[in-house]
């Protein structure tokens, strides 16, 4: 079982910049593949950013609307996901999850394991 918490959400003006944190429990957090997710108001949720398991350097994948703005990264000896999210835009406003999974990463939500989410909210 892998417990996930997510933190670093808030208020920001657009053009600002913020970093989500998401905390794993457990001792082989290097084994899992991380995904971050996004849901705004009314519409679905939808695939962000994931980071494939490993150790050292890691693939990585974005959705097109956050590529070259959003930056995921993970530090295992700290059960650490990371996201970066730089030149914040209104349209990024949503309630960001973090999931992971005991395999490689995937833009789909099969992900095992889910946080309960950090809100982000970009001011125009």
């Amino acid at each position: 079982q892998v417990q996930l918490v997510e933190s670093g959400g808030g208020l920001v003006q657009a053009g600002d910049s913020l970093r989500l944190s998401c905390i794993a429990s457990g001792r082989t957090f290097g084994s899992y593949a991380v995904g971050w997710f996004r849901q705004a108001p009314g519409k679905e949720r939808e695939f962000v950013a994931a980071i494939d398991r490993g150790f050292g350097y890691t693939d990585t994948n974005y959705a097109d609307s956050v590529r070259g703005r959003f930056t995921i990264s993970r530090d295992n000896a700290k059960n650490t996901v990371y996201l970066q999210m730089n030149s914040l835009k209104p349209e990024d406003t949503a309630v960001y999850y973090c999931a992971a999974v005991r395999g490689p990463m995937t833009v789909r939500q099969t992900y095992d394991y889910w946080g309960q989410g950090t809100q982000v909210t970009v001011s125009s």
